[in-house]
């Protein structure tokens, strides 16, 4: 079974975190702005995400942020 995607937005530090799976340690990489991706540091996949200053970053809905990430997802049964 494919990892659970889990998100969690700190309100007082302004951060999303979306994780794949179970928190785990990871190398984290800016590839822009206050956009984080955090990678496996052994198989160097990604297994989350961080979003710095996450108010700024969707502030206004007509304000369309394209994040650089490509993903695949499925439907799973429980």
């Amino acid at each position: 079974m494919a990892d659970a995607l889990r998100f969690a937005y700190d309100k007082d530090a302004d951060i999303l975190d979306i994780a794949l799976g179970r928190p785990r340690p990871a190398i984290s990489r800016e590839i822009e702005d206050d956009l984080f991706v955090r990678l496996d540091p052994k198989s160097k996949k990604v297994i989350g995400f961080s979003i710095l200053n996450f108010t700024k970053w969707f502030k206004d809905l007509d304000d369309v942020r394209p994040i650089p990430v490509t993903a695949h997802f499925s439907l799973s049964r429980s």
